[in-house]
């Protein structure tokens, strides 16, 4: 099987993973919103197992998300470019936003982190190949703004899974 791959805007930090998208969600949470810089993110989320960063260290920040757990966010410390998270409440996970160059994002800063931190989602838009077709779901549809529509097709979850 072949290795899907992405990268920050500038390409220094760069990864990849093996294997199936485990769901493909766009989430409307505040804490996107404010990542992304934008009114949510596209997400897909992979087998925290199968995901490598391949060049590079991204920087790491912390958030403690609604459920009382920690959100930890990925990024390039050169463009600033968000790639990846690590949910505390999603351990076997890795969260990639598809929004950078599907380059990796977890090496020291993650290791540092020991088995406490289980879960990453990589933002969509830092994958190589971006269009990842449908949503199977769209997130915390209560946060959404007033002027995007529902995602057709997509399951409507007011917060998190």
């Amino acid at each position: 099987m072949s290795a899907t791959t992405g990268a920050c805007l500038c390409g220094q930090i760069k990864y990849e993973f093996t294997g199936d998208i485990a769901l493909k969600a766009f989430c409307n949470c505040k804490d996107c919103q404010r990542w992304g810089g934008a009114t949510g993110l596209p997400n897909v989320v992979i087998d925290r197992k199968s995901f490598k960063v391949t060049a590079g260290t991204p920087k790491a920040f912390d958030v403690v998300g609604d459920s009382g757990k920690i959100n930890r966010h990925y990024f390039c410390g050169t463009c600033g470019s968000s790639l990846y998270c690590e949910l505390e409440a999603m351990p076997e996970n890795t969260v990639i936003k598809v929004s950078a160059d599907f380059l990796g994002a977890w090496r020291e800063t993650f290791e540092s982190a020991g088995d406490d931190l289980l879960i990453a989602l990589i933002q969509a838009g830092s994958l190589d190949q971006p269009d990842i077709k449908e949503m199977q779901a769209e997130l915390y549809v209560k946060d959404r703004v007033s002027y995007i529509k529902p995602i057709e097709g997509a399951q409507q979850v007011p917060a998190f899974l």
